[in-house]
């Protein structure tokens, strides 16, 4: 019951804040234009047409170095440099 003192009056300031948020972003225009973020997604922007496309993925030459080519350089790299 004592826990009720508490959490009732945090209760109703925490409702009072959510409220007073609601009223500050409707007088601040949040909530007037809500179709165009809904249509924004479905067409395409004449600017966005005119962009060039993204550089296509380039292969790190780095990399090749370190995958053998041949059986014979894995027996290398693996008995480290001798063959058996």
């Amino acid at each position: 019951m004592e826990s009720l003192y508490f959490l009732v009056p945090c209760a109703l300031i925490f409702i009072a804040i959510a409220v007073k948020v609601l009223f500050w972003a409707i007088n601040n225009g949040q909530y007037d234009n809500l179709d165009t973020e809904a249509h924004r997604i479905l067409f395409d922007d004449e600017k966005n047409k005119s962009r060039a496309a993204p550089p296509e993925f380039s292969h790190d030459d780095s990399l090749k170095e370190s995958v053998p080519q041949s059986k014979h350089e894995a027996d290398q790299n693996i008995h480290g440099g001798k063959q058996k």
